[in-house]
């Protein structure tokens, strides 16, 4: 692990490979496990402002999902996050014609009809970020589903870091990917 300003990283996202392969997942990570999107609470406001120009591009277990919890929910342990729809799938979630999970919320932007991309956790996958008090920890989070993710990434030598650039920059802004970047650098010496 290694600090940058007010985050402390993991050698993984430098020292992993990785580049989604959704013919061969199929989008699984929005649609496994057993929790939504985290949010923060600006995003939550976000998708509460939204909602009504995404809605036309959801599904109508998404939009019943949404419905009847909220745009986004409050976990046990006072976390935000997107809804689920009967506690699998995100609530966001679409699908194309091969039966690929995409965002919604993303296909409303790329349509024109939001400036809002999607939430940072998902744009960041498969890196995590953990809010404390005084620092946040930037760690890559290995799950099974994203092995061909990895075998892709090792095969273009797309290091972790590299794939999730754009998501990066706009979590932690241009100074904070510069001063990664010559910190992977020196690693590789």
């Amino acid at each position: 692990m290694f600090q940058l300003g007010k985050t402390i990283v993991s050698e993984d996202i430098i020292e992993k490979d990785f580049v989604c392969n959704l013919s061969a997942c199929k989008g699984a990570c929005c649609i496994d496990g057993d929790a939504g999107a985290p949010l923060t609470k600006e995003e939550a406001h976000i998708l509460n402002d939204i909602y009504p120009k995404v809605k036309p591009f959801l599904r109508k277990e998404g939009i019943a999902a949404i419905e009847a919890q909220g745009t986004s929910i409050i976990t046990d342990f006072d976390d935000i996050e997107t809804p689920l729809i009967n506690g699998a799938d995100c609530a966001y979630v679409i699908f194309d014609d091969k039966k690929t999970a995409l965002c919604g919320i993303e296909e409303a932007y790329n349509q024109g009809e939001v400036e809002w991309k999607k939430p940072v956790s998902c744009h960041l996958y498969p890196i995590r970020v953990k809010d404390y008090s005084e620092f946040s920890a930037v760690n890559y989070d290995k799950w099974e589903i994203c092995d061909d993710a990895c075998t892709l990434g090792k095969e273009l030598q797309v290091p972790v870091y590299k794939f999730v650039k754009e998501a990066l920059i706009r979590k932690f802004g241009e100074d904070w990917y510069t001063e990664l970047e010559k910190v992977a650098k020196n690693m590789s010496r």
